[in-house]
Formats: structure tokens, C-alpha cells, sequence
């Protein structure tokens, strides 16, 4: 006999055992951060070729949005407030990796001081650098690359995208 609310007990059983067996997504959180002059911060990771987005994987029961600012502390050591959601994309399974929800945070403007003393700050990243949004999109991977023109995009209207796979979902 199924277990029924009126026994917390062995309902809550009940319902871990269901949760158990739903499906898990991982979870990345980015940022789009931006200097004086419009230019955007770029990270160069030690762990894989070529440039990226400030941010990283959420940690289990971590909310995006939290995972992105513990980012960038533990990276950077910046403390930012976040100004909203520009873009969620869907990533369909690739590689060996199953699929992901990837967002993509406005973290406003650094100031001149903020960006004067950037580096990294743990054995994650080598580099950091701010370029133009034309410069840093070709910088980034294609995947990546789709992802911060609508992130880009998003920015100056305030209004997030849903994505899949990079592109818009219509």
C-alpha cells in the first residue's frame, strides 16, 4: 500500500525514493562583466584550451545565481552583485557530458580600481583580460561564442534569453 500524507514518515520515504530516480542536470553559471569602456572580462581557464566567461559548475542543491558569485570570489576574489539573467541555453548532451543548463548573469560595470588589481586567485584560472565584445567573441569557443551574442544582446534590452544549444528556441 502506497504511503499517504497523513504518515510524514513514510511518505517523505516515499517521495525521497522518487526523487532518487529523476533525472539530475549540471548546472553552470557565468557572468558578464564589462569595464569603463565597454569591454568584456575574459578568464582563461588551466583545466581547458582557450578563453572564457568568469563563473563555473553550481555545486549540488547550490543555486545558480549563488554559484556565481562564489565564482567569482574564489576565482577573482570579487565580490559583485548580480543585475539580473541575460540568458539560460540548454545544452544538449556532447562528449561524455549529459545535458546542462547554462546561465549567463549581468554582473554590471568594474570600476577602474577593481579592474587594475584583477588576477586570479586560485590554480583555475591562468589569465584574465577585458576586450572589446567583438575581440572577446572571437575568442571564445562557438558553443560559447552564441551564447555571449545573446548575452550581449540581452544586456540592453533587460529581457533574458532561452536558448538550446546556442541558438533561440522559437
Amino acid at each position: 500500500m502506497r504511503p499517504t500524507p497523513a504518515d510524514p514518515e513514510a511518505w517523505n520515504a516515499y517521495l525521497a525514493e522518487g526523487n532518487a530516480t529523476q533525472a539530475r542536470k549540471r548546472v553552470s553559471a557565468d557572468v558578464l562583466l564589462r569595464d569603463e569602456q565597454g569591454r568584456v572580462l575574459l578568464v582563461k581557464p588551466t583545466y581547458k584550451p582557450g578563453w572564457d566567461l568568469p563563473g563555473g559548475m553550481a555545486e549540488a542543491n547550490e543555486s545558480p545565481d549563488d554559484a556565481a558569485r562564489r565564482e567569482l570570489k574564489e576565482e577573482l576574489g570579487l565580490d559583485v552583485t548580480l543585475r539580473g539573467l541575460l540568458v539560460i541555453d540548454w545544452v544538449p548532451p556532447h562528449g561524455p557530458w549529459d545535458d546542462q543548463l547554462a546561465f549567463i548573469f549581468n554582473g554590471g560595470l568594474l570600476s577602474r580600481e577593481k579592474v587594475s588589481s584583477l588576477q586570479p586567485r586560485d590554480q583555475e584560472l591562468s589569465e584574465v583580460t577585458f576586450l572589446s565584445p567583438d575581440l572577446a567573441a572571437q575568442a571564445l569557443r562557438d558553443r560559447l561564442r552564441r551564447r555571449f551574442h545573446a548575452a550581449m544582446q540581452s544586456w540592453g534590452r533587460n529581457t533574458p534569453v532561452f536558448l538550446h544549444n546556442g541558438e533561440l528556441k522559437s
